[in-house]
């Protein structure tokens, strides 16, 4: 029988199951790249997920060619239902339970901490629903090993998932361009949550979004010169409705939300500078305007076009102030998340 253990740190309670499964390194794709033990280990992030938990973890590979472990991680975020008990009992290594739901994002951020702190050198994330197809993982994961890439996005057919409303694919297409835009990422499903991750990069991503994480960590990855991939994924059938998108306007404004909060975190300076120029131009124009009705003497009663010039030119110049300001913060912020990683590498030790 399985050895488990269990202990309570601040409020996470956190579960071991003593089955480690470990493996004899091998070559990835025929080529021999692992030049020290590597170690996997897969999160699922979930939430009242007992019914379809056992079919994806049945579907977690348990040995990876290359790697010399392979272990399964489980946030449980503040179920409901027996999700902890059914991870242990399907062969999970470890669960983390938080006592109240605090969201997809949170949960995936503290999964990322306790993979690094079981000695991660890969971290694959999942989703608890068994969505994607588990069998592109060690491809995500030579992507990794291999050094060719810090992030490794799994990449949906979109236009071939039967299943998927055209409203939907329509919105993946367009999360993905907007995140071509804004950080110049060419990934073709910016939402997809079925990805892998270095150690390193697993240490230098902060998500601020409760909501979810997806574009958030694209946004921050390409700003922050990390190297991602795109690897294609099949799908599995539905097993439920999405939590995710409870209704449509729902989804596209908390969205847009975590574009525009993304935007201007990384890229302030034209985050202001673009509607303050805007804004200084209409002014001045309007402006000119009046000053050519002036000059012909036809300025009187025109009074309300001057106040709206000057107060649009002000506005430009408070935009460009702040926007200027917000861009001088930027340095400040990339300081202290070198400062943040230098800690994270120092603490984030695998646990005894």
């Amino acid at each position: 029988m399985n050895a488990r253990r269990s202990f309570l740190t601040e409020d996470i309670t956190v579960r071991y199951a003593g089955n480690a499964v470990l493996s004899e390194p091998l070559a990835i794709g025929g080529e021999k790249i692992a030049r020290r033990p590597i170690k996997v280990v897969i999160q699922i992030p979930c939430r009242d997920e007992a019914e379809q938990l056992p079919e994806t973890l049945a579907a977690l590979p348990s040995f990876i060619g290359g790697v010399q472990s392979v272990e399964w991680l489980v946030i449980d975020d503040g179920s409901t239902d027996e999700t902890t008990q059914v991870a242990l009992e399907h062969g999970a290594h470890a669960v983390l339970r938080f006592p109240g739901n605090r969201g997809l994002a949170h949960a995936f951020s503290a999964g990322l901490e306790a993979a690094c702190r079981r000695g991660a050198d890969v971290v694959v994330n999942v989703d608890g629903d068994n969505q994607y197809d588990a069998s592109a993982i060690p491809r995500m994961v030579a992507e990794i090993v291999a050094g060719r890439a810090d992030i490794v996005v799994g990449c949906r057919p979109i236009e071939r998932i039967g299943h998927f409303p055209w409203w939907k694919k329509r919105l993946q297409r367009l999360g993905s361009r907007v995140v071509r835009a804004v950080s110049n990422v060419a990934i073709e499903d910016a939402t997809s949550g079925f990805r892998a991750y270095s150690r390193d990069a697993a240490m230098r991503i902060n998500v601020y979004s409760r909501y979810t994480y997806t574009l958030e960590t694209l946004i921050q990855a390409g700003q922050t010169g990390m190297r991602i991939k795109g690897v294609p994924v099949e799908v599995n059938p539905p097993t439920r409705p999405s939590r995710l998108i409870r209704s449509v306007p729902e989804y596209i404004a908390r969205s847009i939300l975590t574009i525009l909060r993304s935007f201007l975190i990384y890229r302030p300076l034209e985050f202001f500078l673009v509607p303050s120029g805007l804004a200084a131009l209409l002014g001045l124009g309007i402006g000119a305007k009046f000053l050519f009705e002036y000059l012909q003497g036809h300025g009187d009663g025109h009074i309300q076009s001057l106040i709206l010039a000057a107060t649009a030119v002000l506005a430009g110049a408070i935009g460009g102030a702040v926007g200027l300001l917000a861009n001088q913060l930027v340095v400040n912020r990339r300081l202290l998340e070198e400062q943040q990683l230098s800690r994270r590498r120092a603490e984030w030790r695998q646990m005894p």
